[in-house]
């Protein structure tokens, strides 16, 4: 990667550690400086506070089975789900950073907490609390397969070539993710998805995007240290005036008898309507109720429930990691990635903490890949992550300023620096292409990291046993295609047990 060859070129002489802080987080040791590791955490912060505003939409507006709502009440109480979706994600950024010291955030996960939201609390007799104490439960599983050493058996066994197909697909995926979220390419009646809202580009929101996606190409092809978060900033000051000269106010899509807002903004309206500094409201802390979960589900239920919670926890945890150490150039020549055992235990962690904090299964997310491409290489930068999470808690106002096509570009760019990887795969090889192939297609596809991964290695274990090198297979390669089976099965296998 071009700025990441700068980054080390430029810190190469800085052969010893300045300070306490560097030699901590071997700073100077990764090519890296407490600058650009600011400007990266700011960055993958920018890029992912959505969840703060989209976590309490999901499932802070759908009551459980009692009528009850996320936090307590009758009614939602979406500032105690986004304060405690900012606390969480915080707490556990600052863990990955100072424990792990890895350039990874984590926040509440999108998928699962829909899956919570539409398929867990409706069942009968279930509350939030309890279905937050299964969230809790599968954290305890997968921690415990952190410290049997099984989840990182399964890290090593995973053939190189997939790897590389995963971060590429990540690439791919995230790139998408960004063009989406700016509805820069929408769904269609006649096509999956269209350019625009109209099959062309209209709207201030989408000049913002496009100007912000050029301003950030340029700035990096100049080499301009802080080229993502300088887009991201300036985009965001754009957008302020715009939405104060013109009222955009927020998207809505037209109706039979509704004209809505097609020009609108994607996400957060960038306006400050309020004044920027409030006291946070904690209820949704300590609702937990893992006991009542399991009443209410029963023991298979609970079973199901949990198991699917982990298995994408499980794998789209593993992709991610890979998709930021290569993205960073922090793979070592074996494959391995520094302290990969304490970032599996975070993010296994972070299951719990998000069941205890009553805001769904925190996650390392996608959009730390962001950072890094901004020259991010330590868990310094994972650490200022957590800060800025923590003092949104305190400034949500100015947290929903910044719309998400100001922060969006980030994803694309992101997209292109992975997706760089893909000359690394041999495609020559049938072997290796099909598993690659349909890796990096159905991440996007898809929409979803853990179906990419379990398409690619459901085909590599199949492909080789019908080659006859069903020996050459790592066991655990067996295990994995078969969970990923019943994994893709899940609805039908529910449909019988529930």
């Amino acid at each position: 990667m071009q700025q990441a060859e700068t980054s080390s070129s430029s810190s190469s002489t800085a052969v010893v550690p300045r300070s306490r802080l560097d030699r901590f987080f071997s700073i100077s040791e990764r090519g890296s400086t407490i600058p650009r590791e600011i400007r990266g955490g700011l960055v993958t912060f920018f890029s992912m506070c959505y969840i703060v505003v989209l976590n309490p939409l999901i499932i802070g507006t759908v009551p459980d089975s009692t009528g009850q709502f996320l936090g307590g009440g009758s009614e939602p109480n979406l500032p105690a789900v986004a304060a405690g979706t900012a606390l969480i994600a915080g707490l556990l950024s600052l863990f990955m950073g100072a424990w792990a010291k890895f350039p990874m955030a984590l926040a509440a996960g999108l998928g699962l907490n829909a899956y919570l939201a539409y398929s867990v609390v409706p069942l009968p007799g279930m509350t939030w609390g309890g279905a937050m104490g299964l969230v809790a439960l599968e954290g305890v599983v997968i921690l415990i397969l952190v410290f049997t050493g099984f989840r990182r058996a399964v890290f090593n066994a995973v053939p190189p070539f997939l790897k590389t197909a995963i971060a590429v697909g990540i690439g791919l995926f995230i790139a998408f993710l960004g063009l989406y979220n700016a509805k820069f390419v929408t769904t269609a009646t006649g096509t999956p998805v269209q350019l625009g809202n109209d099959g062309s580009l209209t709207g201030w929101p989408t000049f913002v995007f496009v100007g912000g996606l050029l301003l950030m190409f340029v700035l990096w092809v100049r080499k301009v240290p802080g080229a993502i978060l300088i887009s991201i900033v300036a985009t965001t000051a754009v957008a302020v005036i715009l939405e104060r000269v013109l009222h955009l106010g927020a998207f809505a899509p037209a109706g039979e008898s509704d004209p809505g807002n097609p020009g609108g903004w994607a996400m957060n309206v960038p306006a400050i309507t309020e004044f920027p500094i409030q006291l946070p409201d904690f209820a949704t802390l300590f609702t937990v109720d893992p006991i009542g979960g399991v009443a209410a589900a029963g023991a298979i239920g609970a079973t199901v429930i949990v198991f699917s919670l982990l298995l994408a926890d499980f794998f789209d945890t593993m992709g991610t990691m890979v998709g930021v150490a290569a993205g960073g150039d922090l793979v070592d020549e074996q494959g391995d990635i520094p302290h990969s055992q304490r970032i599996l235990v975070v993010d296994s962690v972070g299951a719990i903490a998000g069941g205890v904090g009553g805001v769904s299964s925190n996650t390392s997310f996608v959009e730390s890949t962001s950072g890094v491409a901004e020259g991010a290489r330590t868990g310094l930068s994972a650490v200022v992550v957590g800060i800025a999470f923590l003092l949104s808690t305190f400034l949500a106002p100015l947290v929903a300023a910044v719309p998400y096509e100001a922060a969006t570009p980030a994803l694309v760019m992101v997209g292109f620096l992975m997706m760089t990887q893909i000359n690394e795969i041999d495609f020559s090889d049938v072997e290796i292409a099909l598993p690659a192939f349909l890796t990096i297609i159905l991440m996007p596809f898809a929409y979803s990291i853990t179906v990419g991964m379990g398409a690619g290695f459901i085909m590599y274990v199949l492909i080789r046993v019908v080659r006859g090198k069903a020996r050459e297979v790592h066991w655990l390669m067996y295990l994995i295609a078969a969970l990923f089976i019943a994994y893709f099965l899940r609805g039908a296998i529910e449909g019988l047990l529930l």
